[in-house]
């Protein structure tokens, strides 16, 4: 059994699946210290941009991933503005590398982590951070020592849905990264190598963990986010 698993998951497969696990984590990491100052912005903000703003960090959610990618890819090639500047910079240019799925998987995912903060931030309300005022706690001290706190549920819910999320992605990661083994090949890319050369059992074994990752993913979010015993209805 453990022979026929090994040939089903070979080296190229494992390489993916510590790669896809780096980027995830990286990506979770980079949008909780992202998010986390935007969305009490978003949360607290009576300005005009706020509006525009939200509609920006919304609109991965319904831009198809390969158009998101293909303005990344614009955007990060040798005549893009970005491109132009990690050049001028000296790093060269970041499309097909793994620093541009790093930065094409924050923007991809950056809904998944800024909307569950600030609901957390908005439930929370204005009452908490008065009475820390009364207690002669500055402003960053409340949002350290109050906020921070009461919105750990839903900086809990950004992390799982950004870690999870960015393992998912496809069309982004095809787009910027290319399939470029122990670069930028991701396991729904290596999936994907697989069925384009109708490798079905090893394409089967990499979505089953997918699926039961998923799975527990789910679950783990039902379980942070039910309601507490004796709450009100």
């Amino acid at each position: 059994m453990a022979t026929k698993t090994e040939a089903l998951i070979d080296e190229q497969a494992w390489q993916a699946i510590g790669l896809t696990l780096q980027l995830a984590s990286l990506t979770t990491v980079l949008l909780l210290l992202l998010a986390t100052p935007l969305a009490w912005w978003l949360a607290h903000t009576r300005s005009r941009l706020r509006a525009p703003i939200s509609a920006l960090v919304t609109l991965p959610l319904v831009l198809p991933p390969s158009v998101l990618g293909f303005y990344l890819l614009v955007a990060l090639g040798p005549e893009g503005p970005l491109g132009r500047f990690t050049q001028a910079m000296g790093w060269g240019v970041m499309s097909f590398t793994f620093s541009g799925l790093l930065l094409g998987s924050v923007v991809f995912s950056l809904p998944f982590a800024v909307q569950p903060i600030q609901n957390a931030f908005e439930a929370l309300g204005r009452r908490p951070l008065e009475v820390a005022a009364t207690l002669r706690a500055s402003p960053l001290d409340a949002f350290f020592s109050v906020a921070l706190p009461q919105a750990r549920t839903g900086l809990f819910t950004a992390a799982v849905l950004s870690f999870a999320h960015t393992v998912g992605e496809f069309g982004v990661v095809l787009m910027i990264g290319g399939n470029i083994p122990g670069q930028t090949r991701v396991v729904s890319t290596q999936i994907y190598g697989h069925v384009e050369a109708m490798e079905y059992a090893q394409a089967h074994a990499l979505a089953a963990g997918m699926l039961l990752f998923s799975f527990v993913v789910l679950l783990a979010l039902m379980a942070v986010q039910r309601p507490r015993r004796g709450e009100a209805a």
